[in-house]
């Protein structure tokens, strides 16, 4: 059984702490943006009727009800996280929705996805993988689950390209964002946020590591001035 190590719990235990607010400060310090992203993400996936979907790092469930809401109504879809926290939130959030029956929630990390080989369709994780300590795992994994020409879609924060949008996000994303974020919650999980971002791959190596990890056809695409980015790859 595959065991969190300390970053991991210490991940963990953060957002459990900041799962009541969650939402709001998303669409607070992202202007709403994310909920584009978010579409777009949902938008490159194939899954047939009669599907599964796999949304990892569900968190409230925001990827989860978008897939329900553009895939047909036999598709099943499974949310994991390994935040407890979060899951609690996005039940809520589930109850709440008529497309909230098609979804079934499951507690668990990216590095032991607990679903047999070649069980999905499709796979997303939205602004999750910067979070899994081991991401070399977690991406075998998903090509393990994922059914012969399935395909993940991954959704993740990047570093602006331009020189002059780049020192201007920073300012906002290294100074005023952990301050917004400390009046509503815990100032340090908005401090994690941009050390996070800053420490993540770049583009062409994060599609490396796909690529190294067995997806095939690996591609990314730019959001919003580089902002975010998201990436494709599929199973052979």
């Amino acid at each position: 059984m595959f065991e969190l190590s300390d970053k991991g719990r210490g991940v963990r235990k953060m957002f459990d702490t900041i799962a009541p607010r969650y939402d709001l400060l998303n669409r607070l310090l992202s202007f709403g943006i994310d909920r584009r992203w978010r579409r777009f993400a949902v938008s490159q996936l194939q899954v047939p009727a009669g599907g599964r979907v796999l949304d990892i790092a569900t968190g409230t469930c925001d990827v989860a009800l978008e897939i329900a809401a553009r895939t047909d109504s036999s598709v099943q879809i499974v949310g994991e996280d390994f935040t407890q926290g979060m899951l609690v939130q996005g039940q809520k959030k589930l109850n709440q929705s008529p497309l909230g029956r098609r979804i079934m929630l499951v507690n668990a990390p990216c590095e032991e996805i607990p679903h047999q080989d070649s069980s999905f369709d499709a796979i997303t994780i939205a602004f999750g993988i910067r979070n899994v300590v081991d991401r070399e795992q977690g991406l075998r994994e998903m090509v393990r689950i994922l059914k012969p020409g399935g395909r993940a879609v991954i959704l993740e924060f990047s570093n602006p390209r331009s020189r002059l949008f780049r020192s201007l996000y920073n300012f906002y994303f290294r100074r005023l964002l952990p301050a917004i974020g400390g009046l509503f919650s815990q100032r340090s999980a908005y401090q994690y946020l941009p050390d996070s971002v800053l420490e993540f791959p770049a583009q062409e190596r994060f599609c490396a590591l796909m690529k190294e990890a067995g997806f095939s056809a690996v591609s990314y695409t730019d959001l919003t001035f580089g902002i975010s980015t998201v990436y494709v790859g599929d199973k052979i």
